[in-house]
């Protein structure tokens, strides 16, 4: 024998066979109970891999927070994610967004220098007046399958750095 509700939204009914009004009435928009849309599950996703690159997460509770973003059902889990990590910026969309990586660079009795973590454009333009040119792409992010690199030293040198196992394609020309 089934049990039943004497309550007014399914009176003399069956739990089992309520109608779906009664089974979601205790779920309250903004209690955290609320299923978590797919967008919803990205953004906490970003959120997370912000907070990878400030450092404030290391390998393992990144892949640990990520996985449970996305396999999240509701707000509550969500949150729970989040919930030792600053709060988003509230700058506007549009200025918040980054140039694009720097295409030229240009020293006249002075040097140019590229190191570490940068994002390198397909088409790279240095220009050296009397002075030098440091380009390392060992930790560089490098924007398409092939970069090029345009330098022009006049009494002057420029070295760039690559990462093993990358192919170098050179070609020059001197004048003395």
């Amino acid at each position: 024998m089934a049990a039943t509700d004497g309550g007014a939204g399914g009176a003399g009914m069956p739990q089992d066979q309520k109608t779906t009004d009664d089974q979601y009435a205790a779920v309250v928009p903004g209690d955290g109970g609320t299923r978590a849309s797919d967008r919803e599950r990205d953004a906490v996703v970003q959120r997370v891999q912000d907070a990878f690159a400030e450092g404030r997460l290391d390998d393992a509770e990144f892949d640990e927070r990520s996985r449970a973003a996305l396999t999240a059902r509701t707000h509550s889990d969500l949150d729970a994610l989040l919930a030792d990590l600053p709060a988003a910026s509230s700058a506007p969309g549009p200025a918040a967004a980054l140039p694009g990586p720097g295409r030229f660079a240009v020293a006249l009795k002075s040097s140019v220098r590229r190191a570490g973590r940068w994002r390198v454009p397909e088409r790279y333009t240095t220009v050296v007046y009397k002075g030098g040119g440091w380009l390392d792409l060992r930790a560089a992010e490098l924007s398409g399958p092939v970069t090029t690199f345009l330098a022009v030293a006049y009494k002057s040198r420029v070295t760039i750095l690559v990462p093993p196992n990358v192919r170098v394609e050179m070609t020059g020309l001197g004048v003395s």
